[in-house]
């Protein structure tokens, strides 16, 4: 069974205008054509789909069913071809955790202010490539380099490695820690986007290490006491949580913030969101 978008056009606008005639002229074709692709369709569906009499048309039952989805499929259609064809004048941003921390701000203002003919979006995907890979954005801000031949990267800042913990937690006390004050605790990390894990202790010292998947659960969880992170300065300027106080770890290397884009079709703006995100992280 074929079934071509243009006979479902054909189908909507005759419901639409309410004659072959007048579908004819919206749609720039002959009545006769029209005519034809409405019958194409339904052979191709096997049903009637319009009841016609010398002065109106009408859907049937099954009619009715049909242009509902039509509608739902040519509508889908439209939006894949703006997308496409005017999708280079909308910049979408992924980031898995927190996007660029105290830079998130400032940077909006000013890629608006520079570059008004393109939209900005930031696009929050818990993903390793921050939603670069599903197609959700089109460039990412990611925390640790992609290892996918597909994608091009390159670092625009760094970013303090700073510890997640209880309020009332004893080193909450002090303003910075070592790696040596975590040994013995349980440190709560996600695998697939995190910037932390056992590997920054000496096979000796490793806290235990228990995971999860999502930003808001791993503040819940160190807000108990059970648990405690390491993570990117940027998480602690987009997720003040009460309850839970960061604290930098002094003898921790920074993290590296990459901008990475599709090697074969990189986005217009790749340049432009580079230069400006490396001048934001390097005023810091």
């Amino acid at each position: 069974m074929d079934v071509e978008l243009r006979q479902l056009r054909c189908l909507v606008a005759i419901v639409d205008e309410g004659t072959f005639t007048d579908a004819a002229l919206a749609l720039g074709v002959s009545q006769a054509a029209v005519s034809r692709t409405l019958a194409s369709l339904e052979r191709a569906l096997g049903a009637r789909l319009l009841t016609r009499t010398s002065r109106s048309v009408a859907p049937t039952g099954t009619g009715l069913r049909v242009v509902a989805h039509a509608r739902r499929v040519l509508a889908e259609v439209d939006d894949l071809v703006r997308e496409v064809t005017s999708g280079r004048a909308h910049l979408r941003i992924g980031y898995a955790w927190a996007a660029l921390g105290r830079h998130t701000l400032p940077f909006q203002r000013r890629w608006s202010a520079g570059h008004p003919e393109t939209e900005l979006h930031l696009v929050r995907t818990n993903s390793p490539t921050a939603g670069l890979a599903e197609g959700a954005c089109d460039l990412a801000v990611v925390r640790r380099a992609p290892d996918d031949r597909r994608f091009e990267s390159v670092i625009v800042g760094l970013e303090r490695r700073l510890c997640a913990m209880a309020a009332d937690d004893p080193l909450a006390r002090r303003r910075s820690v070592r790696l040596a004050d975590l040994t013995g605790r349980t440190l709560l990390v996600d695998r697939r986007t995190g910037t932390t894990t056992a590997d920054l202790w000496p096979p000796e010292a490793r806290p235990a290490v228990e995971e999860t998947q999502d930003v808001d659960d791993w503040l819940t969880v160190i807000a108990t006491g059970r648990c405690v992170g390491t993570t990117a300065e940027s998480t602690a300027n987009q997720y003040p949580r009460p309850g839970v106080v960061y604290r930098p770890v002094r003898d921790a290397e920074p993290i590296a913030v990459w901008l990475a884009w599709w090697r074969s079709d990189p986005h217009p703006a790749a340049r432009a969101v580079m230069e400006l995100l490396t001048s934001l992280y390097g005023s810091a």
